[in-house]
């Protein structure tokens, strides 16, 4: 749904949470937000993260980086005693998905808002400091 209402140009900027922020600026959200970034790019609309500084990994310099959480098999192969796929079945089930800075267009933050540039420029490593 999402895509459609970016194409009938009913979306004119996107904000998303962050669980963790690595320095570059690549952040994990919860799983869906990548294929949002991406939708936002193709349509032109600014993609802008929103979390607090807490959120800043200053270890994690990458989003290839960030451990990403796998949720139960069971959580997808059934529902209240009910199964609609064999147990044998293999299961992708992450949590969260990363969105790397270059789909971004800024990072903000309590501390203020960082752009790609600035990010690149060292700008939220250098939040370790303060």
């Amino acid at each position: 749904m999402a895509g459609v209402l970016m194409a009938k140009g009913k979306i004119q900027r996107v904000f998303v949470g962050a669980d963790r922020i690595a320095t570059n600026g690549d952040f994990a959200n919860k799983i869906g937000t990548y294929t949002v970034a991406v939708l936002a790019k193709h349509h032109n609309i600014p993609f802008h993260t929103v979390a607090p500084v807490s959120t800043v990994d200053f270890n994690c310099h990458t989003g290839s980086n960030i451990p990403i959480e796998q949720r139960s098999s069971k959580e997808v192969m059934g529902a209240f005693g009910v199964s609609w796929a064999p147990s044998s079945a293999q299961v992708y089930n992450p949590a969260f998905d990363v969105t790397p800075i270059e789909l971004v267009s800024s990072v903000i933050l309590d501390s203020g808002i960082h752009t790609p540039d600035m990010i690149k420029d060292g700008s939220l490593f250098k939040l370790k400091e303060i």
